[in-house]
C-alpha cells in the first residue's frame, strides 16, 4: 500500500470506482481503529491466563451469583479497552475459570464503564439530558439481566463456540509449559482466532456503511420510536469504537431526541457487525441471536425512558 501510494500519489484516480474507494477506506478505518485494542485485549488475556496467581480474580467476589455478577461488571472500570479488546479478554476468563455467564456480564459492560469511554462521554455532552448517566446506569442492567439469563441455563459450556469449548475443556494441558511458552501459545491462538473475524467484520461494516444512505436515518430523528431505532440501525453498521463513538455521534446530537443517543451509546459497544464476527470465535449463532435480540429490546427501553422522561 505505501508503495501504491508512493508512485500514484500525483495522480488524482488511478481507475478505482468512488464507491470501492469508500468501501476500502471504511472497512480500513475500522481496522485500524480496533486492531490495536484487539492486541491490547490478547495481551491482557496473557497477563489473565499466564501470569495472574490461579485464584487472584476470584479470591475477593461474593458468593452470591447476583453480587458476583455485580463485582465482575465492574473489572471494566480498570481496563482501558475497548469492545474488540475485551473479546479475549473475556476468553481468557473462562480459560481461567469464570462461567461464560459471568465471563459475558464482564464483556457486555467493560466497554461502556471503562474509564476513556467515560471520560469522552463527558467530554462530548457533560451531564445534558441524562446521557452519560444513562449511558453508565444502562450498559450495567443490560450487562447484569444478560448474565442473569444466561446463567438460567441448564448448560452454561454449551453456549460456547465448539472450538473454543474444546481448548477450555483441553486446558489442563498447559500446566506443562513454561509462563513464557503458554504465553506465546495463547497468543498466537487469540490472534489466529481473532484476526481473519476482526478484517471480515470490518469489511462487512464497510460494505454496508457505502450502501446504507445516513441522510435516511437522519430524517428519522424527531420521532421518538423511529429516531431510536435509526441509531441502533446506524451503530449495528458503523462499528465504531466505544472509546470515540461519543464524538462521532455528537453532530447528530441537534436533530436527535437524547434516548435515541444514549441507545446508540448502549447498543453500539454490544452489538455491531464487526463485534458479532468476533463474538463468533467464541458463541454460537444461536446465543449471538438471542444477545442481539435482548440488548436490542433492553437498549430501545432505555432509549424511550430517557426520551420521554428527559
Amino acid at each position: 500500500m505505501l508503495g501504491l501510494r508512493a508512485f500514484t500519489g500525483e495522480q488524482d484516480s488511478i481507475g478505482v470506482p468512488g464507491l470501492t474507494a469508500d468501501l476500502v477506506t471504511l472497512a480500513t478505518s475500522v481496522i485500524i481503529e480496533s486492531l490495536p485494542f484487539v492486541v491490547l485485549g490478547v495481551l491482557l488475556s496473557i497477563v489473565v491466563q499466564a501470569w495472574l496467581p490461579e485464584d487472584l480474580l476470584m479470591r475477593y467476589l461474593p458468593n452470591s451469583p447476583v453480587l458476583r455478577r455485580a463485582a465482575i461488571s465492574l473489572f471494566g472500570i480498570a481496563l482501558p479497552v475497548c469492545e474488540c479488546g475485551n473479546v479475549p479478554l473475556a476468553r481468557g476468563l473462562v480459560m481461567k475459570g469464570f462461567t461464560v455467564p459471568e465471563s459475558m456480564t464482564f464483556l457486555l459492560a467493560a466497554p461502556i464503564i471503562n474509564p476513556i469511554t467515560i471520560l469522552t462521554t463527558h467530554q462530548a455532552f457533560g451531564f445534558d439530558d441524562g446521557i452519560l448517566v444513562g449511558r453508565i446506569l444502562g450498559g450495567l442492567a443490560i450487562a447484569n439481566i444478560v448474565g442473569w439469563l444466561f446463567s438460567l441455563h441448564p448448560q452454561p459450556n454449551s453456549l460456547l463456540e465448539g472450538r473454543f469449548a474444546a481448548q477450555c475443556a483441553a486446558g489442563s494441558h498447559a500446566h506443562s509449559q513454561s509462563r513464557y511458552e503458554k504465553s506465546l501459545d495463547i497468543f498466537m491462538r487469540e490472534s489466529s482466532v481473532l484476526m481473519p473475524a476482526v478484517f471480515i467484520g470490518s469489511l462487512i461494516a464497510g460494505a454496508i456503511q457505502v450502501a446504507v444512505p445516513r441522510d435516511v436515518l437522519v430524517t428519522l430523528g424527531s420521532n421518538p420510536l423511529w429516531s431510536i431505532l435509526a441509531m441502533m440501525l446506524l451503530a449495528f453498521v458503523i462499528s465504531v469504537c466505544s472509546s470515540v463513538d461519543a464524538f462521532f455521534i455528537l453532530p447528530f446530537a441537534s436533530t436527535f431526541m437524547p434516548g435515541s443517543i444514549v441507545t446508540f451509546l448502549v447498543f453500539g459497544p454490544i452489538i455491531d457487525i464487526k463485534m458479532l464476527a468476533i463474538m463468533r470465535t467464541t458463541f454460537t449463532v444461536k446465543v449471538l441471536a438471542q444477545l442481539s435480540l435482548v440488548v436490542a429490546l433492553m437498549s430501545a427501553l432505555i432509549g424511550l425512558v430517557i426520551n420521554y422522561v428527559a
